[in-house]
């Protein structure tokens, strides 16, 4: 077997590799009892107001790793157990972006729906687990009680009514209190905006000196809920994050265990997201307050192949006496860049690696894309025009790529017959080859570069198709009902093994159906044949994970591929002969400066060069070098 042979047959074992490896963390193994035991002893903790609360949470002198409080052991102490016993009541708000419910047992946030937004199953998109209630208070009294706001009532103070509807430029403000009215007493303010989907947050603390110990931990206690129809992808774009000056730290609950991290600093925002929705805690005024927040993680298994991972973000407030008031602006909403634009949380959708694929995707191809889609109002028909674009703003890198691959099939026969004549002599076969590269001009690794200067720009398009959520649940033609989900036209009974893939999608298919006919045009070694089988078929069983706006754009690219390929090789005015390519000026390339400094530096060795006789020593700059 030659080299490029056994690179190809790497290269496709290194494909299915990682593969291998990603598909195993979306599917997740059959659970242990031991696991089951532990995700109905974290749904028991919920249920007795602990959540994901900890001790960290509660002492300011303990780490994130302590945890988990028993409320039904907690003794509330002489002043908070007078706010024990009372009526749940909720309050609601609603606008044309949202529905929120507000209950006075906690004053914290019990209900969060967004009404522009559905859930696969087609209801609304609610984003708070129902029996939790987000943004509480958590702190240690001077008499060592443990508090929990969740477990007291709050007094709203002159409430008129128990449901509102505001316009889009109305606001709507709400106080609560726990505690006396001229007195110690945590207060909650609340306002809300008709045309946003973020509100303001205020918490002051008036005159607990005699009572809190030494601050408080303001938390949003468990994560988002999930929305999508597969779990393990939202689970793989789920984190928690935080931004310390404009620099992003990422906590990712992957694993088996439950991870924690702290930051301390100017923070900007702390955040958690799944793959299409967002909830962050930004202090206001922005970059206003220097101190700590804590990140905690860990993942729910529900069944064989369901997983979810939760996220709780934790600020650290410290409390010196008096009254103080810290202030927060609270989004909770679509991973919408225009939106996020507006509170500086476009960090939170992830455009790939930083410095070098984010800005492209950021700055270049969403911009363009909304652009296209302003004027024709379909996403299907915006990719299509896209990948037009992108395959017209890449054709010097794809005629460059083209021409050195119609070059290596010109010098094919060539090729052969050096093989054939050399077949029982690899090193000389290898020199011969090299000489006929160097006689005709032609770079071997002509065709790479061009492919790894698209990369980036490749990369960069599919995480912006990926992660926009303007593909999520729109329609293109036909059986194409999501462009955010695989277009599902087979249901397997059973899955394909080393894939598991257990159904087939039309336009992966039809991206493998063109990646055939692109390389059979381009093929330049018959004995690499095999390989315009072997690669379609691994990329269409790969290509039936990701979601139909990925592969038709993919699809659309390789067909306008073809075209070019086709023009080039049938129409072109002048084709190119071996005699052409002989007579066109040479220029050396990487590879022939490489085989000429070896050649030189055997000669100055006094070893043979391959396929060049030998110079005599009087006659080599380099040994007349040396006798000097």
């Amino acid at each position: 077997m030659d080299k490029r042979s056994l690179l190809a047959f790497v290269l496709i074992g290194i494909v299915l590799a990682i593969w291998m490896i990603v598909n195993s963390v979306y599917q997740q193994p059959p659970l242990k009892q031991e696991q089951i035991a532990d995700s109905v002893r974290t749904e028991q903790q919920i249920e007795d107001s602990s959540s994901f609360a900890q001790d960290e949470i509660i002492s300011s002198d303990t780490t994130s790793q302590e945890v988990y409080i028993n409320a039904d052991s907690l003794k509330h102490g002489s002043f908070f157990s007078n706010f024990v016993k009372d009526e749940e009541k909720e309050i609601t708000i609603e606008s044309d972006l949202f529905i929120a419910k507000l209950t006075n047992k906690g004053a914290g946030i019990s209900f969060w729906q967004l009404k522009k937004y559905k859930h696969n199953n087609g209801s609304p998109t609610q984003l708070i687990e129902s029996d939790l209630n987000e943004l509480f208070l958590v702190f240690e009294t001077r008499e060592r009680n443990k508090i929990d706001t969740r477990d007291f009532y709050f007094t709203f103070e002159n409430l008129e009514k128990t449901e509102y509807k505001l316009k889009e430029n109305d606001s709507l403000v709400l106080n609560a209190r726990l505690g006396y009215e001229n007195g110690s007493a945590i207060l909650k303010k609340f306002v809300f905006y008709g045309n946003s989907y973020s509100f303001i947050n205020d918490i002051s603390i008036r005159q607990m000196d005699t009572i809190l110990q030494k601050g408080y931990r303001f938390v949003w206690g468990d994560g988002l809920c999930y929305q999508e129809k597969n779990a393990s992808d939202e689970s793989n774009e789920a984190i928690a994050m935080a931004s310390l000056n404009g620099a992003i730290e990422e906590l990712n609950a992957d694993g088996a265990d439950p991870v924690t991290a702290n930051y301390t600093g100017i923070i900007d925002y702390a955040a958690t997201k799944t793959k299409y929705f967002g909830a962050a805690i930004i202090p206001q005024p922005y970059r206003s307050f220097d101190g700590t927040v804590d990140l905690l993680g860990r993942r729910e298994f529900y069944h064989s192949d369901r997983t979810e991972e939760k996220y709780s973000l934790i600020f650290r407030i410290p409390y010196s006496g008096g009254t103080i008031t810290n202030s927060f602006r609270v989004y909770l909403g679509p991973l919408d860049y225009d939106l996020l634009s507006k509170y500086n949380l476009t960090d939170m959708i992830n455009f790939g690696w930083r410095w070098l694929v984010r800005p492209i995707g950021e700055f270049i191809m969403l911009p363009f894309f909304k652009m296209i889609y302003m004027f024709v109002n379909n996403y299907g028909i915006s990719i299509i025009i896209f990948a037009i674009f992108m395959k017209i703003l890449l054709y010097p890198l794809s005629i460059t790529q083209m021409r050195s691959a119609q070059k290596m099939k010109l010098i094919a026969p060539e090729m052969t017959k050096i093989r054939d004549k050399y077949k029982d002599d690899q090193k000389q076969q290898q020199t011969e080859i090299m000489k006929l590269y160097s006689e005709y001009g032609v770079n071997p690794a002509g065709g790479c570069l061009p492919l790894l200067l698209q990369m980036p720009i490749l990369y960069a398009l599919w995480a912006v198709l990926r992660t926009a959520i303007d593909l999520r649940q729109a329609s293109f033609f036909l059986w194409i009902t999501d462009l955010s989900l695989p277009d599902v036209i087979i249901e397997l009974p059973f899955p394909i093994p080393i894939f598991n893939l257990k159904h087939f999608s039309g336009l992966a298919l039809l991206m493998g159906v063109t990646l055939f006919f692109q390389q059979k045009l381009t093929l330049t070694d018959p004995r690499q044949k095999f390989m315009i089988y072997i690669l379609p078929v691994v990329f269409t069983l790969m290509f039936s994970y990701f979601p139909s706006g990925l592969n038709l754009y993919y699809f659309m690219f390789n067909l306008i591929g073809i075209g070019q390929q086709v023009y080039m090789n049938k129409f072109s005015k002048k084709k190119m002969t071996l005699e052409d390519l002989k007579k066109m000026p040479k220029k050396e390339g990487w590879m022939q400066k490489k085989m000429r400094e070896a050649q030189e530096i055997a000669a100055a060795q006094g070893r043979a060069v391959p396929g060049k006789q030998q110079e005599s020593p009087s006659k080599s700059k380099y040994s007349r070098k040396k006798k000097r």
